[in-house]
């Protein structure tokens, strides 16, 4: 269950920076502001749930890179972010050393 609890807490880690991009936009500054701190916490807290049986370092890793390919891909698809190969490669890598991380956990 805390794997599931772990990538839950990934997912809702790209909450977080998309909110803080709305509230850039004229009329969403609040509740940009508000999305991004819910979404913080729901994902710190399942972090929190998956961190009693995930090691730390292999916890964080995973849900730093789930946020991290994740928010890429919501900024290329829905803001127009630049989506260069480089760009793309570094999302592929990300998501590998992911993989390898859970590949690789005793759990």
């Amino acid at each position: 269950m805390s794997w599931v609890y772990l990538i839950i807490a990934g997912l809702l880690e790209i909450g977080w920076p998309l909110g803080l991009k709305l509230a850039q936009q004229d009329g969403y500054r609040w509740h940009g502001i508000v999305m991004a701190i819910i979404f913080m916490s729901a994902s710190g807290f399942c972090l929190f749930l998956a961190q009693k049986t995930i090691p730390m370092g292999t916890a964080y890793a995973v849900w730093t890179g789930i946020g991290a390919a994740g928010a890429f891909l919501v900024g290329v698809v829905f803001f127009n972010d630049p989506a260069t190969i480089g760009r793309w490669l570094g999302a592929f890598l990300i998501i590998s050393g992911v993989v390898v991380m859970k590949l690789s956990s005793p759990n």
